[in-house]
């Protein structure tokens, strides 16, 4: 391999890892975005939570879907996903995505993300969801976008008492 094919190499793997870290810092302010919707008494103003909203839908492409499936439902879009975001369905969240599998190639990537998002429901019951993430990410005018996210919940489940951790949203 000559130094010339090194070299590109090389300058293909570092992109790809500046990638991966772009997209993680995406999927990082998406998940505050969505928590900042929410104070210590519930869903913020609609004053407030129309900023809110506005960010998190250019987070995504224009013609993005986000799908969170059953009670948290699907949209396409990013009008869509800005009227969405502007109805919140909880009372309070904190999310962690954890664990990322991201896989970059050129202008496109997908993701698969562990979810765990300690929640409480508008009848006032503290749950913990838990749940995988896939994710599709475009590149669009040198900044990395969701195009695709589909949540698959695979806990939503009463938080128990005791533990004497402090109380969580």
């Amino acid at each position: 391999m000559s130094d010339a094919e090194r070299l590109r190499e090389l300058e293909a793997r570092v992109r790809r890892l500046e990638d991966a870290e772009a997209i993680r810092a995406l999927k990082q302010r998406y998940g505050e975005l969505v928590d900042a919707r929410y104070g210590a008494d519930g869903p913020k103003p609609r004053a407030e939570l129309e900023p809110i909203a506005r960010e998190l839908a250019t987070l995504f492409t224009e013609d993005a879907v986000w799908d969170a499936g059953g009670r948290l439902g699907r949209c396409e879009g990013r009008e869509a996903i800005y009227q969405r975001f502007l109805e919140p369905t909880l009372l309070a969240s904190r999310h962690w995505f954890v664990a990322p599998r991201i896989h970059v190639e050129g202008d496109t990537a997908r993701a698969t993300w562990d979810l765990l998002s300690p929640c409480t429901t508008p009848d006032g019951t503290k749950r913990w969801m838990a749940g995988i993430e896939e994710d599709a990410y475009a590149r669009v005018d040198g900044r990395w976008l969701h195009h695709r996210m589909k949540l698959h919940v695979l806990l939503f489940e009463p938080r128990g008492g005791g533990g004497g951790g402090g109380d969580v949203p």
